[in-house]
């Protein structure tokens, strides 16, 4: 339906703004903290920890971080809350418009573990709430003492959820849970310790009290995992645009090797914020990031592909009214003019093949989706075979000069 439609775009752009402003600030404040400066003694005397000038916007910027908190307490104070709320709001409610309300399409895939989709909205609720639990628990935990060896068994819990959710959904559905799992931490690690502490040292000064060190602790616990979380969760949410990534027969590996060497990339610039400067970080991470890219779009050489591929060499040569009759068996109830399709009302990415010429326009696209990535057509609907995809392949490089 349009308004539906139109409804999913208007909080998908809500939630990439307010993302945009989470991370934004996450990533400014990280900077501001690590670059902050030795202020002079006068400065000093009235409680200031570290300065930093700057100049932006034709003007220039005095900041200064105490080292209990001023002497009064401002009327008014900026709080950072709002920008990590309506991020996940806006997120779950988009989780619920695409992935829930049309779990027949986006979420269920016949061919990883077919279900009904109220069993599907279960089990991707208890991914995602359940992970939030483990992990609360666990920061709450003796573990949280022990920052390293927390981080690995948060590591296992990540590749477990992944693991799990490439088994039980769509490629697609499978990432973007992962996705929430990991926005939800990031948004629960505000709302149960970060703030809380926060209030906590606020009411602390304004009443001449102590602070208690362990506020600031667990809090900067949690801000260190949002930290490295971001990249990891910026991937997740471009990545259906992607389908060489969640479509791969090791979907659920692709997924961990890119959270962890998009996490171990952000280690580059958490360092760069404190002096350190470790080029091979970055150059380790870019080989790293290549290796994976090489290893996912590598031709598939098994013994059953080429076995099926030469089979097909040895028929008479692919012609176009075959591929023609292809496209309109598998293509055209969603990529048409006037779509038959009970989901796709409007052709997807404005893709249409109607005729011919469009399909010799476009046959690139269609021999990568269709053959190589293999996610067209949309969940296999019309159950598109391995020979039909290998006729494509083979009739486009008989193209081939």
């Amino acid at each position: 339906m349009p308004w539906f439609d139109w409804l999913s775009l208007f909080v998908r752009w809500f939630h990439v703004i307010a993302g945009v402003a989470w991370i934004g600030a996450s990533f400014y404040f990280i900077w501001l903290d690590n670059s902050l400066e030795s202020p002079p003694e006068w400065k000093k005397q009235k409680g200031i920890k570290g300065d930093l000038w700057a100049v932006h916007g034709g003007g220039f910027y005095e900041v200064a971080k105490y080292a209990y908190g001023p002497e009064k307490m401002p009327e008014n104070l900026h709080w950072f809350k709002w920008e990590a709320y309506t991020t996940w709001l806006s997120g779950f409610a988009l989780l619920i418009l695409v992935y829930y309300l049309g779990a027949s399409a986006y979420l269920i895939d016949p061919s990883v573990m077919p279900m009904e989709s109220g069993q599907a909205i279960g089990l991707g609720l208890a991914l995602v709430f359940g992970g939030l639990v483990l992990y609360e628990l666990a920061c709450r935990s003796p573990l949280s003492q022990y920052p390293v060896v927390f981080a690995c068994c948060l590591a296992v819990m990540i590749c477990l959820a992944t693991y799990l959710a490439c088994h039980w959904f769509s490629g697609r559905g499978a990432y973007i849970h992962v996705g929430a799992l990991i926005g939800t931490i990031m948004a629960g690690n505000v709302l149960f310790n970060i703030m809380p502490a926060q209030r906590k040292m606020v009411a602390a000064v304004a009443n001449k009290q102590d602070i208690n060190p362990a506020w600031g602790e667990g809090a900067k616990l949690r801000s260190v995992h949002n930290n490295y979380f971001t990249l990891p969760l910026l991937f997740i949410m471009i990545s259906n645009h992607y389908p060489m990534t969640y479509q791969h027969e090791w979907n659920w590996l692709v997924l961990i090797l890119i959270i962890a060497i998009s996490a171990w990339i952000r280690h580059f610039f958490n360092l760069r914020h404190h002096g350190i400067v470790k080029p091979g970080i970055l150059v380790s991470g870019a080989a790293a990031m290549l290796a994976l890219s090489i290893w996912v779009s590598w031709p598939d050489a098994s013994p059953a592909s080429l076995n099926t591929q030469e089979s097909t060499k040895a028929n008479t040569e692919v012609d176009d009214q075959t591929v023609m009759q292809l496209v309109e068996t598998h293509c055209q109830s969603c990529h048409s003019r006037s779509p038959t399709d009970d989901i796709f009302k409007i052709a997807p990415l404005g893709v249409v093949l109607d005729g011919w010429e469009d399909v010799e326009r476009l046959a690139p696209q269609i021999v990568q989706r269709a053959a190589i990535t293999k996610d067209m057509p949309f969940m296999n609907k019309t159950n598109m075979t391995e020979d039909e995809r290998n006729q494509l392949a083979q009739w486009y490089q008989q193209r081939q000069p």
